[in-house]
């Protein structure tokens, strides 16, 4: 390419052609990116002082700056990059200057686009370290061969660094990314921090305890349980937590486990009774907390002598029978007639417990006394609405799993004395404007929390 000198003045002769340069310069990494004087500024000097050079062949540096800093070459989602190109398809550039070909692209494909899109606009390339030119078949050629050596380049890195993470992650390092709740990040080493390592130990008891992500979660929220940002979980964190081997002290990569660097959050046995679990499919689970359903009065059953009665079961023939027994029989002191009931139905005084609640939530008293304790709350909510709330649960009871249904008796439900006359239910009316709130009358339209 000829070269003309500028004349003395400096003015550039009216014949020569304007053409505006645009220097791109990019960084893979945003290390270093905070000094006074950075790489960016080093290939923009190099850059500029060419463009400089080039004043005599009508060449004028554009005001816009396209540098992309902490962006790899091996993709086009650049933000600087997606810019100049939309400068370039508006007539805007007539040459794209860089330090090296690869600072545009380190991949051959890519940057066959780029040039396929230049030459359609008619823009050229330059190189401030690599002189060749694209608008002839031997600088294509040369472009492809320099493109080639830049990504293999790339790829030996990325092997690289691929190796070196497999040997950290042998070792158990923590090798960055997002912090697991329950720890932080101290000297780039994972400490447990013992205010979420208590929320992840009670994320893996209650699915213990319950046996189903879904209720886990809703008993999360209900305890106001939350992920590290303060966001209440939801069943796709549970069963996140769930499978993280960091909190049993290991790592894993590409499904290897190594032991870890880092201390254990949750214990061995732990862990192994809720994979237990985990093993079974979430329909088997369900299927199974149905059938075998929980004592739903266990504390709140008690003979007329005041003590407690316990739950208790026995198997004839495969089928499982359940009861609750008086202390007195437990003990083996079964002696005397004193009308103390030794042993009732599970069954039966659930069944008489239910159908009591289910006739309490339809009593026209019961509904006005909800409503007024229920505005304390929500002071929007009208009767009819929590009367539809009430009313909703009747078709849902046989939906629920046990430990809901379980929940809502011990909300509703005071006490239970069995004697020989038959069983007193004493129910918990304030209870009904917790349950009013859980069934959605403080949200109109609103549809029921899955259990």
């Amino acid at each position: 390419m000829s070269r003309r000198k500028l004349p003395a003045d400096g003015i550039m002769p009216a014949s020569v052609k304007k053409l505006r340069c645009a220097v791109y310069t990019r960084k893979s990494t945003d290390e270093g990116l905070d000094r006074e004087f950075n790489t960016l500024d080093a290939q923009r000097d190099a850059c500029e002082a060419y463009v400089a050079s080039q004043r005599a062949e009508g060449w004028v540096l554009v005001r816009d700056r396209y540098d992309d800093g902490g962006f790899s070459g091996g993709t086009l989602e650049r933000p600087a990059l997606r810019r100049l190109l939309t400068d370039i398809e508006q007539g805007r550039v007539d040459v794209i200057v860089v330090y090296k070909i690869d600072r545009l692209s380190r991949s051959l494909m890519d940057f066959a686009k780029l040039v396929e899109t230049m030459e359609a606009h008619g823009v050229t390339f330059v190189s401030v370290t690599q002189s060749f030119n694209t608008t002839t078949s031997m600088g294509r050629l040369t472009l492809n061969i320099l493109l080639s050596f830049a990504q293999f380049e790339r790829e030996v890195i990325g092997e690289r660094i691929r190796d070196k993470f497999a040997a950290s992650r042998a070792r158990g390092m923590w090798m960055g990314g997002k912090v697991p709740l329950g720890y932080d990040v101290v000297a780039r080493k994972l400490v447990v921090s013992e205010d979420g390592a208590a929320r992840v130990r009670r994320v893996f008891e209650l699915f213990v305890e319950t046996g189903s992500g879904t209720e886990t979660a809703k008993r999360l929220q209900a305890e106001g349980v939350t992920s590290r940002s303060g966001r209440p979980l939801d069943k796709r964190d549970v069963y996140k937590l769930l499978h993280l081997r960091t909190y049993i002290g290991e790592v894993s990569h590409k499904g290897q486990v190594y032991p870890g660097e880092h201390a254990a959050i949750v214990p061995q046995e732990l862990w192994d009774r809720v994979h237990a679990i985990l093993h079974v499919s979430p329909r088997a689970r369900a299927a199974q907390n149905r059938q075998h359903a929980p004592a739903l009065l266990k504390g709140l059953i008690f003979g007329i002598d005041g003590r407690a009665m316990s739950p208790t079961h026995s198997r004839k023939n495969g089928r499982l029978y359940r009861y609750y027994v008086a202390q007195r029989v437990l003990k083996g002191d079964v002696a005397g007639d004193d009308g103390i009931v030794r042993r009732v139905s599970a069954a039966e005084i659930e069944a008489a417990v239910v159908d009591q609640v289910r006739a309490l939530l339809r009593q026209p008293e019961i509904v006005v006394g909800t409503w007024q304790a229920a505005r304390v709350e929500a002071p929007d909510v009208t009767e009819g609405e929590v009367r539809d709330a009430l009313e909703r649960l009747n078709p849902l009871w046989s939906e629920l799993f046990p430990a809901e249904q379980a929940r809502i008796v011990r909300a509703l439900v005071e006490r239970v004395v069995v004697g020989p006359s038959g069983a007193d239910i004493r129910l918990r009316v304030e209870g009904l404007s917790g349950l009013v709130r859980d069934l959605g009358a403080f949200a109109p339209g609103a549809e029921r929390v899955a259990a």
